[in-house]
């Protein structure tokens, strides 16, 4: 038989930013998040829209840890990729980043249907912190970046409905507790990439459901969809239809256009280039959204595209597909269920009409052909994975392991377990969650009902007691978290873990006072109780003291914030992120010329998330200068500069 499709290992050398470690504290709070509608806008959506705008919103990103221990200081590093190529495709995948793929090379034209970043660069657009630009991304989870942004899936080889071989991506996705999987596979003579994607939700109970697949373009290019109208969603927040304007990279500030396809047309977008050159793709029906994110022509918005990339070599743009017609939503997956498409990715070539277009992809792949192959897919969805290319998480297998659940076509293997789940598996067989054997920063929690209720009966040692804390908060019990956390403290020998998470309770509580004040005792206590300058030592000491300058400085409690200033690590005083909390100490010290300095020094905040304006809103209090490019990331209009 012959093999239509080759599946091979590769390397892909990029001058690249060191991830560096997880923020070991518990993210007990949602980071800001732009893509939120205000209830009152819900009236005038559909009933099907308004409902799922409003149905299944994350509590935390608990159990899920924030990656924000990333830096802007890039060097060559290689990245094992994953290549499927046959005589007309050459697809690139990055296994250890999400899967995402890098590259779609048409071979017999050289042309590049997607838009490469030449580095990686991570930035804080992932709805865990850590996201970069670029390809073909796989979001799940809820609205947002994937939390897999820069996370490894597992992949196979695996048998193909054509008697070649497919490369299956999949993972355990810890947000809502699902699995999913992601097939890619090059038919013969196929000038088109099939992609496979399936959702199952074992448990016997619904589950909030959500997917966009996200293709990065080179900017300004025709953007082609089987709509008129659009839902709008930009710089004021809200929610409307609207024609569609004839170029909808000209706004000034960025933007979703949601297209608001008609139930009877084909699933479908595409993005050509001014001599009509460009990439295209459809699906099967149930992928029913489609949208074009730009970043808009002002200086915000010019200011994120350098941020994410090497200035002078190209912004993008990002034509998407999703389960629902606008990414504010979320989709009922019912009990023991399952929902599946196929997605097809390829070259498209001709005039830059919608009619026309469509009858070229017609004509390409027809309709009725990619349901077909939706079809065909389908029972080898089940297969099993032969070789093994790449490994992703434990956290599956110990799901598999608890549950007794079977999942055909996506293994979990008992070999993937590692630390991190080594209490938790202690947890699942002895009722114990075991004391560490030596002094460290508490691992992450798990939140779900099943591992609240073992915490619950588990002995309560102040550790117990700190992870059913964080387990009862995730779940709304606040007050009851609350006295989870003084019981630990009252006999835990590492006390700042628990005195952080009552800082939080207080913030959220409005006792801003008791806050700074359990803030700076947790700073304090860690100190004293850090054995080392080590990778995790230093991000608990970063994340904590962090956090510590913020809570004291918001209640006027200078002189406490200066002395954590001066206990962190001088490398952590020095990232960027440090030296704008310090412009603030400064400046609330009373000495706004040396807080201008650290401006005029210059700084780059790594982790400065999309939406965010503190930069410049400090910028205004230290006097009436415009502010300078290198800091204007602003994307609203009330806040953009003359």
């Amino acid at each position: 038989m012959v093999i239509v499709t080759t599946i091979r290992r590769d390397v892909l050398t990029l001058p690249a930013a060191p991830l560096g470690p997880d923020n070991p504290l518990p993210p007990l709070r949602l980071p800001y998040e732009v893509h939120r509608t205000d209830v009152r806008d819900r009236a005038d959506l559909p009933r099907d829209m308004a409902r799922q705008a409003g149905y299944g919103p994350l509590r935390s990103l608990l159990p899920v840890p924030v990656r924000d221990g990333y830096g802007r200081a890039r060097e060559p590093r290689e990245f094992e990729t994953i290549v499927i190529e046959n005589d007309r495709l050459r697809a690139t995948v990055l296994p250890a980043l999400g899967g995402r793929i890098t590259s779609l090379l048409h071979k017999p034209t050289g042309r590049e249907l997607l838009y490469r970043n030449p580095v990686f660069q991570p930035a804080n657009f992932a709805l865990n912190g850590a996201w970069y630009s670029g390809g073909i991304e796989w979001n799940i989870g809820a609205t947002g970046h994937t939390a897999f942004a820069c996370a490894p899936l597992h992949a196979a080889r695996v048998a193909a409905p054509d008697g070649g071989e497919m490369l299956r991506l999949w993972e355990w996705e810890r947000l809502r507790d699902l699995p999913f999987q992601v097939d890619l596979w090059l038919p013969r003579d196929s000038d088109f990439l099939y992609v496979g994607v399936r959702i199952r939700n074992p448990h016997e109970r619904p589950v909030p459901g959500y997917w966009w697949s996200n293709t990065a373009v080179p900017e300004g290019r025709r953007v082609l969809a089987p709509a008129e109208e659009a839902w709008h969603f930009g710089h004021e927040r809200r929610l409307r239809r609207v024609p569609l304007p004839p170029d909808p990279h000209s706004s000034p500030y960025a933007a979703d256009w949601f297209y608001d396809l008609p139930d009877s047309r084909r699933r479908w977008i595409a993005a050509l280039d001014a001599d009509g050159h460009g990439l295209v793709q459809t699906s099967t029906d149930s992928l029913r959204g489609r949208k074009l994110f730009v970043w808009g022509t002002g200086r915000g918005g010019r200011r994120w595209q350098e941020w994410l990339t090497e200035p002078g070599t190209g912004g993008y743009c990002e034509i998407q597909a999703g389960l629902a017609r606008t990414q504010l939503e979320h989709v009922r997956l019912d009990p023991e269920s399952e929902v599946s498409w196929l997605e097809a990715y390829g070259p498209l070539s001709g005039p830059p009409a919608v009619s026309e277009a469509e009858a070229r992809l017609e004509a390409a792949l027809p309709r009725a052909a990619v349901d077909e192959a939706h079809a065909a897919w389908k029972p080898y969805a089940d297969a099993e994975p032969g070789e093994i290319l790449a490994s992703g998480s434990g956290w599956g297998a110990l799901e598999v392991l608890r549950t007794g659940w079977k999942l055909p076509g996506t293994p979990f293997e008992e070999s993937t377990l590692g630390a991190p789940q080594a209490p938790w598996l202690e947890l699942l067989r002895t009722g114990s969650f075991p004391e560490p054997r030596r002094v460290r920063p508490p691992g992450g929690t798990l939140v779900a009902p099943h591992w609240r209720d073992m915490l619950e009966t588990a002995p309560a040692t102040p550790l117990t007691e700190y992870h059913l804390g964080v387990a009862q908060w995730h779940a709304g019990d606040r007050a009851q978290a609350v006295r989870s956390w003084e019981r630990g403290l009252e006999l835990a020998p590492s006390r700042w873990p628990l005195l952080r998470c009552l800082a939080v309770a207080d913030q959220e509580g409005g006792h801003r006072e008791r806050a700074a004040e359990r803030y700076a005792d947790a700073f304090g206590d860690l100190c004293q109780e850090r054995r080392d300058d080590g990778e995790s030592w230093t991000a608990a000491t970063a994340a904590l003291g962090r956090e510590a300058l913020e809570a004291l400085l918001a209640a006027g409690r200078t002189a406490e914030a200066r002395a954590v200033w001066q206990r962190l690590h001088a490398p952590t005083r020095a990232r960027g992120r440090f030296r704008l909390i310090e412009a603030r100490l400064l400046l609330a010290e009373g000495r706004p010329e040396a807080a201008r300095a650290v401006f005029d020094e210059g700084f780059e905040v790594a982790d400065l998330r999309e939406g965010a304006e503190a930069i410049g809103a400090l910028w205004n209090r230290l006097g009436d200068e415009p502010l300078p490019p290198a800091y204007d990331f602003r994307m609203r209009p009330d806040t953009e500069s003359p």
